[in-house]
């Protein structure tokens, strides 16, 4: 089986968990390329990394370099995945996999046009349980709703990227994609009537959010996001004969089902949060040696779309997106 040569492109919380993952395996990152060259040296010391890059330009010029995993800020990624996917490079890119959803057209557009995989590091698509929760649903009858709440609570910091419109900040990009993402997954189809009420925070991204969803076939979605206050990473799906519960969905490991009839409860417990970005990593790798779809980019697709839509219809650009006419 072909080893394949990782190379990552930013050395932040989630780099680390992609060497930790690749190490897991018994193998090591190719490479690092980062803005801070010096940040870049610690880190390939750290993971006992092979080959660290001046500029970051020369990660897309290296032919051993088969996968890119990009993890820099939102509204960095397309001119990375503009070079990554012209160099004939796959890649794997941090949600969200960017800004908007004329710029992930783009994208798709060039890996097609160069042969390469391009997907989103999104953990929904990959954690074992939400296979498992799929087969199991196909016993519950119609799905009818989602229900999904997301909050963290962040101090107002502008120099963090949760609340600087400059690092693309805000709940959507940052929290709602998980929750969009779970939805798009378990949804027979894509919802094509959306409702939403928005929160600015006082540096002007959405902090506070309420979305509606209903699709063609009926099914609907409740989501509520919240970046200055706490609520629980939790998930529920109601069927014609029971519904779901999955808490810290976004890593998920564990959910319950309750039986419409007689309201007992069953217990799913597959995979394992710790390994969240093995499982990206192995699909990811799948993908390109078998050809599969098991990347989801059709739902990435969806969901951006949903995102790009709920923020024309507040009127909240980014700055790179009023530059660009977006």
């Amino acid at each position: 089986m072909k080893t394949f040569n990782w190379a990552t492109l930013g050395c932040g919380v989630i780099a680390n968990q992609l060497a930790q993952a690749l190490q897991a395996q018994g193998r090591n990152l190719y490479s690092v390329a980062n803005r801070t060259h010096e940040k870049a040296i610690e880190f390939a010391k750290k993971y006992n990394i092979e080959k660290v890059y001046d500029s970051i330009d020369e990660v897309f010029e290296d032919e051993k370099v088969d996968i890119i995993y990009i993890s820099t800020p939102h509204n960095t990624h397309i001119q990375y995945l503009r070079k990554a996917l012209k160099a004939k490079k796959h890649v794997l890119c941090e949600k969200s996999i960017t800004l908007n959803d004329k710029e992930l057209e783009e994208a798709i557009q060039l890996a097609k046009e160069n042969d390469v995989i391009l997907a989103e590091a999104m953990t929904i698509y990959h954690m074992p349980i939400y296979r498992e929760l799929k087969n199991k649903a196909c016993q519950l009858g119609d799905l009818k709703m989602i229900q999904t709440n997301f909050g963290s609570y962040k101090e107002y910091n502008m120099n963090n990227r949760f609340f600087n419109p400059n690092l693309a900040g805000g709940a959507l990009l940052d929290i709602g994609v998980y929750s969009l993402s779970l939805m798009r997954y378990f949804m027979s189809s894509c919802p094509d009537q959306i409702l939403s009420q928005v929160k600015m925070a006082p540096s002007g991204v959405d902090e506070q959010v309420g979305i509606l969803l209903t699709n063609p076939d009926g099914q609907m979605a409740t989501i509520t996001l919240t970046l200055h206050a706490k609520q629980p990473k939790r998930a529920m799906l109601a069927y014609d004969k029971g519904y779901i519960e999955i808490y810290e969905y976004p890593r998920g490991q564990k959910a319950t089902i309750t039986y419409t009839e007689d309201n007992h409860q069953e217990i799913i417990e597959c995979g394992s949060t710790d390994k969240a970005l093995q499982y990206e990593v192995l699909d990811m790798e799948d993908a390109i040696l078998n050809g599969k779809e098991s990347m989801h980019l059709d739902y990435s697709k969806d969901v951006m779309k949903i995102m790009s839509d709920l923020r024309r219809s507040w009127n909240f650009k980014y700055p790179e997106e009023k530059e660009n006419g977006i």
